[in-house]
């Protein structure tokens, strides 16, 4: 069983993506810790369990709303 020491300020949904991969895993995070549901920020110290969950990879390259798209012509030299 793997656990989490947290750290000053420490709040659900960091935990899940720094831990478990992604934020949507909290939900399961809170699951395996149900003595902490109430806490929205954690003070320094809490032992967190960490639940066995099977993680995507983290996809590479720029978000979607950074990608660039060119229209034809847009760039032209008069």
């Amino acid at each position: 069983m793997r656990t989490y020491l947290t750290r000053q300020g420490d709040e659900w949904d960091r935990i899940a993506f720094e831990q478990l991969g992604s934020e949507h895993l909290v939900d399961q995070l809170i699951a395996a810790n149900p003595k902490y549901q109430t806490t929205v920020v954690f003070a320094a110290g809490v032992r967190l369990i960490l639940p066995g969950v099977k993680t995507s990879p983290r996809t590479s390259g720029p978000a979607p709303w950074r990608k660039v798209t060119s229209t034809p012509g847009a760039f032209r030299d008069s």
